[in-house]
């Protein structure tokens, strides 16, 4: 049987690698294009339906936090049991809503969709283990009722909830950019925040994650946010890169940016 020690040690050791990985991802994709979207090509291999692999690939992650919960001996806790909630309406809404109201006939390579899978199940094992184990061990009261009224649980929530909505806000600009199921165009999203950037709803998670890091006040939350922006950044790059060949002279008219408005 495995020592307390043994787990812990082995807890910081895999977070220290997480955080050196999320820099290897973050070089790696400024050279090779992530493969889904209007990214996709044929040297990922074989690809599935992009609503089955949406499906698929955020699955996971939202039925592990809710065991990891579950099976916690902190689970009356109602601090952590906040936290699950808020981190549970963003995969809701990534497992049960945005698959299916994707429009055209997109697929994901099933090599993605796996990645996707791994991320996932790695990153709900690290946020779980911290938020409702680990802190708990080592402060029994890490997170008093107290903590709902503290500046760093207001702000995070703030970011976290702003970044919801403009996540959900972009998403459904670039939908309705598209006919219907048969049209897989390419078009350049107008209103909200892309009238600043050309990955607004990139930007929406960023905002969203550095609040559920701040919320959370945890390790784990702030490299989940590395990997967010490690992943979506480069993205962001070659997603402008894409629509500067395409739309040029509306890019350079409205001076838009990647993903942060005004910056980048």
């Amino acid at each position: 049987m495995m020592s307390d020690t043994f787990l812990i040690n082995a807890y910081y050791f895999y977070i220290a690698a997480m955080v050196l990985l999320a820099i290897v991802v973050f070089i790696v994709l400024h050279f090779v294009d992530a493969g889904y979207g209007m990214m996709r090509n044929s040297k990922w291999g074989y690809s599935i339906n992009n609503k089955r692999a949406w499906f698929l690939m955020e699955f996971p992650i939202f039925i592990a936090m809710i065991g990891l919960w579950f099976f916690s001996p902190n689970h009356g806790q109602i601090v952590p049991l906040i936290f699950l909630i808020l981190f549970e309406v963003h995969y809701f809404e990534r497992v049960f809503i945005f698959p299916f109201l994707i429009k055209g006939k997109g697929t994901m390579p099933i090599s993605v969709m796996a990645m996707g899978i791994t991320f996932n199940i790695l990153n709900a094992s690290m946020q779980g283990y911290w938020l409702f184990y680990r802190a708990f061990d080592i402060n029994s009261n890490a997170y008093p009722i107290s903590w709902l009224y503290s500046p760093q649980f207001i702000i995070g929530l703030i970011l976290f909830i702003s970044g919801f909505i403009i996540n959900l806000h972009s998403d459904k600009i670039i939908r309705n950019l598209r006919k219907n199921d048969s049209d897989n165009k390419h078009y350049l999203p107008r209103g909200g925040l892309f009238n600043y950037v050309t990955s607004a709803n990139y930007f929406g998670e960023l905002i969203e994650w550095l609040g559920f890091a701040i919320f959370t006040w945890s390790w784990s939350g702030f490299i989940f946010f590395l990997w967010t922006f490690a992943n979506l950044v480069p993205r962001a790059a070659a997603t402008y890169k894409r629509y500067y060949a395409e739309f040029p002279e509306e890019l350079e008219t409205k001076k838009l940016k990647r993903v942060f408005p005004f910056i980048y």
